[in-house]
């Protein structure tokens, strides 16, 4: 058989498919789908969360069935043959099943073995996965001892054990920090343009989206747009330009007055600037704020752009409603309310956080980035008094958490990286005992519910288990239950990992209204464009500080590629390797 022959990896016609919530709800998850991906090619699923995306690729793996429409795997129909179809793909979910108390050879040998790679087979396939992962040296180490990214790569390595025909990747980099992001995607680079592998990622990231051949931009169970991801940029074409704030305005509070006039498609910070998508190339008018003339450049649309200009024709235009929120208890002003001085945190003879020092002010929004691994979570958990300091002083809201934490949390929300609230109770249920938790009673306690069922438009949803929520009002809800109090800081950890961009831009409005008003926000995140939301940032790894200060100054500290200024992700990958270079290479220099 020839190779023009072959039959083509994926082929499917009007896929259909429908769940039954326990509410008795039908959910369609996909609606009419039809798609066609090449052979040694790389394409990308784009889309919000509840877009089919996940489904999809589970039809194609064969763990479920269509309730309509026709879908062939190499030719063969995967709902009369699905294990004929598992024989000859890979698949990794979001969560792939790690073994976290066997090693990382112990997982691979396990894998192996299920799927019946020979001895002589593994003798070929091993050293290969370990070149390409660089986990050699990590062999014996368990797997739960392991960073994120490395979590991300030994699980791509179970899953290229057998040398599959069709890789499918649901999500690879949720999670991961940029320089784990980047080589995993080098990984997936190498398997397509090298070995001729067909690949189908699904992915939150649309500058990934941006690498691949070919690009399939879903919504509500339905294919908006597909095609190389130059036809999807064409659509904004004329239509991105970056808009200049005014004198003393940070570039977050014109992102958000932009994003909200009505001819506006899209605003995002960049690089101290605003990035914004106009309705048509026709629109020449000046966008103006508070009666002045915003100042725009054209720029070169990107993949992100023609995504939002298909998104905005079909998207819900409440996510641009704007924020109210009620003045702190403290009022404003410039005072310090988060000091940390030589914090010190040790796991026996491990050390998470290494004298970490930074102060925060009121209102500020303030960034701590890193690898996985590098300490953040650590030290978030110090600053909301879940986690004791090992060594120094730590003071938030005026209280000194190693002696008055409890007094602390009073004055503290705190929304987590996964859903932390109780899936098995409704929305209301949920409300009602974090209001109860946080002291709320009688008149208040109702006030304060109405406000958050309104503000985040919830109210549809009262009695809905929150485990059932769609991602975005999940992500909703927690902010709703850490409001409840008005607190005066505000802990996000990672809270927008895994939600689509149109969702993104809504969270940072409400996070910028915060702060306009006097909240303090302290965050982390592995969305690189998400610190130039912030006014100061720390970056860290090995818990250790490497470089602070305004995202301006981080990202002067990158060199200038391909004739374009540096991005925040371009400055924190050259941090971030310069300090493990130096840290690897130090010994050798003294001994010298």
């Amino acid at each position: 058989m020839t190779e023009t022959s072959l039959p083509a990896p994926v082929v499917g016609r009007d896929l259909r498919k429908t769940f039954r919530r326990e509410t008795g709800e039908v959910v369609t998850a996909l609606d009419g789908v039809s798609l066609a991906v090449g052979t040694g090619s790389l394409t990308a699923l784009v889309g919000p969360d509840g877009a089919g995306k996940t489904t999809l690729l589970r039809l194609m793996c064969g763990l479920m069935p269509p309730d309509a429409g026709d879908l062939a795997i190499m030719g063969i129909d995967v709902t009369a043959a699905p294990q004929a179809v598992q024989d000859i793909l890979g698949y990794m979910p979001q969560k792939f099943g790690l073994y976290e108390d066997l090693s990382v050879q112990e997982n691979l040998d396990l894998y192996a073995d299920l799927h019946g790679v020979s001895l002589e087979q593994r003798r070929a396939v091993y050293p290969r996965l370990m070149e390409m992962t660089q986990l050699g040296r990590f062999r014996d180490r368990l797997a739960g001892k392991l960073s994120g990214g490395m979590k991300q790569k030994l699980g791509l390595a179970c899953t290229l054990v057998r040398a599959p025909q069709l890789l499918l990747l649901d999500e690879p980099t949720v999670g991961v920090d940029p320089l784990s992001r980047r080589e995993l995607w080098e990984i997936v680079l190498k398997l397509v343009r090298e070995d001729g592998l067909t690949v189908v990622v699904s992915t939150s990231y649309l500058d990934e989206a941006e690498r691949c051949d070919h690009a399939v931009v879903m919504h509500a169970g339905r294919v908006l747009a597909q095609g190389a991801p130059a036809e999807i940029m064409a659509e904004a074409a004329g239509c991105t330009f970056l808009a200049t704030a005014p004198e003393g305005m940070p570039a977050r509070s014109l992102q958000a007055r932009l994003f909200a006039l009505p001819r506006v498609i899209d605003a995002v910070p960049e690089a101290g600037r605003v990035r914004v998508v106009r309705a048509s190339a026709e629109d020449r008018a000046p966008l103006a704020i508070d009666g002045a003339d915003i100042p725009l450049e054209a720029v070169p649309a990107r993949f992100e752009d023609g995504f939002m200009m298909l998104f905005h024709a079909v998207a819900d235009e409440g996510v641009r409603n704007t924020m109210t929120v009620r003045t702190p208890r403290t009022g404003g002003g410039d005072a310090v309310v988060v000091e940390v001085h030589d914090l010190v945190r040790t796991f026996g003879d491990f050390t998470a956080v290494d004298h970490v020092s930074f102060q925060v002010r009121r209102g500020e929004i303030y960034g701590l980035l890193g690898p996985n691994g590098a300490g953040k979570s650590t030290t978030f958990r110090m600053l909301c008094g879940l986690l004791p300091a090992s060594g120094g002083t730590l003071r938030v809201a005026g209280a000194d958490l190693r002696t008055s934490r409890a007094a602390a949390r009073e004055r503290l929300g705190y929304v987590a990286q996964k859903f932390s609230l109780y899936g098995q109770l409704s929305v209301d249920e949920n409300l009602d005992f974090f209001a109860s938790a946080y002291g709320l009673r009688g008149g208040r306690k109702r006030e304060r519910i109405a406000w958050a069922k309104q503000q985040f438009e919830l109210d549809r949803f009262s009695d809905l288990a929150s485990g059932q929520l769609p991602g975005g009002f999940k992500q909703r809800l927690a902010m709703a239950a850490a409001l409840l109090h008005e607190p005066e800081i505000l802990f996000l950890d990672e809270a927008t990992s895994g939600a689509d961009p149109l969702a993104r831009r809504e969270f940072w409005g409400r996070i910028t209204s915060l702060s306009e008003q006097g909240v303090t926000v302290i965050v982390t995140t592995h969305f690189m464009e998400e610190a130039e939301y912030c006014d100061r940032i720390l970056i860290l790894d090995a818990g250790r500080s490497l470089a602070e200060g305004t995202p301006a100054e981080v990202r002067s500290r990158a060199d200038t590629t391909d004739g374009r200024p540096p991005t925040m992700e371009d400055a924190f990958i050259a941090i971030v390797e310069k300090a493990r270079q130096e840290r690897n290479n130090g010994p050798a220099r003294s001994a010298a």
